[in-house]
């Protein structure tokens, strides 16, 4: 493997991260190789690009990976040549000079050498085809992604000195920062992805067209918006990102809840910077995510964690004595959260999920510091639902304060209802809470036909259930009847 363009660097670290992307290269076993002579046999160059040759310089991700490839080849020439030798090929992206296949269990999506721009009102790039691979290199978003290895004799080829700058931890444009971000403005966002994602720092000119050119975030269509925000999300430090994203004004285009935290603070009023905080509860939920259960990040806790609060600014209230109050900011923050993620083009069972997350975030703290009854207990679990693991984790995420002895206090205290469910739990079936009667038997009992009068009823069972336990199926007749005898006596 010979190194081009690539200016003074450790020496240790780049002949590091020269062997890690040979071992991986070697790991791609045949794929590879047949690849690279199959387009190489037809006149075609042919190169392994993008985020596949920063991962395997950094040493991250899976051999398993999908490939991206850059060629000469135009899009019905790949298509001509792929058809003979993988299992499958589709055409989707041939419109954008893409032609995907699947060889074995790998997926491969190889695009011919393009510059892509987007006009000032469009949402969609206009593509024209290239002529070389250093081009096809400049038109990429960051010098760190700007690195290829051709295929099917390995070269490295880095006319940007993306790996100078990998090694150095520091995210540029390959071209002016402006320039990139006028062909595609989502590159806005994916530099704050990355800086969440790879711990790099962003270059000052980056930082300055970002903030400059905020708003031309205005013409990419909020699926790509969210997919990236997600991105950025699921990475490992998404503090870096989000706070990026305020301070270049890139939040206020995609999440203005987030800097609308940053509440002015008086020296008469004193209250936690909310903002901060919010950013603390995501990274200590972050910390304890494993407890959820779920594989890998959990979306719908890191979502729920950096929003939890965004009701505060709306219900603060200054009290006399220098005091702030934020009633009722969790029922506000629910609402707010379903406008701004349905915007998005979040899926429905998330928004709902993180909007019921903020709603009960504060449950815990309702109930004070003294001991938990069961019918509390029980009421804790039916409100959470399946949600139970995740707002035990954001519940114990969201005590930031410095005060040990009331961190203490906090911890103890959800620990002791903790213990409460699990005691609870095996002794009764906590997880599928229902009255002890169903509709059917409740019509049979009261002799009355399907209708509203069924749901008030077993409404009524299931409060009795949370309140006394499970009492047995006689005992739940006898207090129906009881009941539905005063709901017929009552005056309408």
């Amino acid at each position: 493997m010979t190194v081009s363009s690539v200016a003074a660097v450790e020496p240790v670290s780049l002949a590091a991260a020269q062997a890690r992307a040979a071992r991986r290269l070697v790991a791609l076993g045949p794929v590879a190789d047949e690849l690279g002579r199959l387009f190489a046999d037809d006149g075609h160059e042919i190169a392994l690009v993008g985020g596949w040759v920063r991962d395997a310089l950094l040493g991250r991700g899976s051999t398993q990976d999908d490939l991206d490839l850059a060629t000469s080849a135009r899009p019905d020439e790949t298509l001509a040549l792929l058809e003979g030798w993988a299992d499958a090929v589709w055409t989707v992206g041939q419109a954008f000079g893409t032609i995907a296949a699947r060889k074995g269990s790998r997926t491969i999506e190889i695009t011919t050498y393009r510059a892509e721009s987007y006009d000032p009102s469009s949402r969609k790039p206009d593509v024209a085809y290239g002529t070389s691979l250093a081009a096809d290199l400049g038109r990429r978003d960051f010098t760190v992604n700007a690195m290829a290895l051709t295929l099917p004799t390995p070269a490295f080829v880095d006319p940007f000195s993306g790996l100078e700058d990998l090694v150095a931890g520091v995210l540029r444009t390959p071209g002016t920062p402006t320039d990139s971000f006028s062909d595609d403005p989502l590159r806005m966002m994916r530099a704050a992805r990355f800086a969440a994602q790879l711990d790099v720092t962003v270059d000052e000119p980056v930082v300055a067209a970002m903030t400059s050119m905020a708003d031309r975030l205005g013409i990419v269509s909020s699926e790509r918006v969210r997919d990236e925000l997600t991105r950025l999300l699921l990475a490992p430090r998404p503090r870096l990102g989000l706070a990026l994203m305020v301070r270049t004004g890139l939040a206020d285009q995609v999440l203005p809840e987030l800097p609308a935290l940053r509440l002015e603070i008086d020296e008469h009023h004193r209250h936690k910077d909310v903002y901060e905080h919010s950013l603390t509860v995501l990274e200590q939920a972050i910390e304890a995510e494993h407890r959820v259960g779920t594989e890998g990040p959990d979306l719908t806790l890191r979502l729920a964690a950096l929003l939890h609060d965004i009701g505060k600014p709306r219900t603060r209230a200054f009290q006399p004595g220098g005091g702030v109050s934020f009633h009722h900011h969790e029922v506000v923050g629910a609402r707010m959260v379903r406008k701004r993620l349905t915007a998005l083009r979040y899926p429905k069972d998330v928004v709902e999920d993180v909007a019921r997350l903020t709603e009960l975030h504060l449950r815990f703290h309702g109930y004070g510091s003294g001991e938990w009854t069961d019918s509390a207990v029980r009421r804790y679990v039916r409100d959470a639902g399946p949600l139970l693991s995740r707002l035990h984790v954001l519940t114990r995420a969201d005590s930031t304060t410095r005060n040990r002895r009331k961190a203490a206090v906090l911890q103890r205290s959800y620990d002791d209802l903790e213990r409460r469910i699990s005691e609870l739990a095996e002794q009764e079936e906590l997880g599928a809470l229902r009255p002890e009667l169903d509709g059917n038997e409740i019509m049979k009992v009261l002799g009355i036909p399907p209708g509203p009068a069924v749901g008030r009823a077993y409404r009524y069972l299931l409060e009795r259930r949370i309140e006394d336990g499970p009492v047995g199926p006689e005992a739940a007749r006898e207090t129906l009847l009881t009941w539905w005898a005063d709901q017929q006596t009552s005056p309408a």
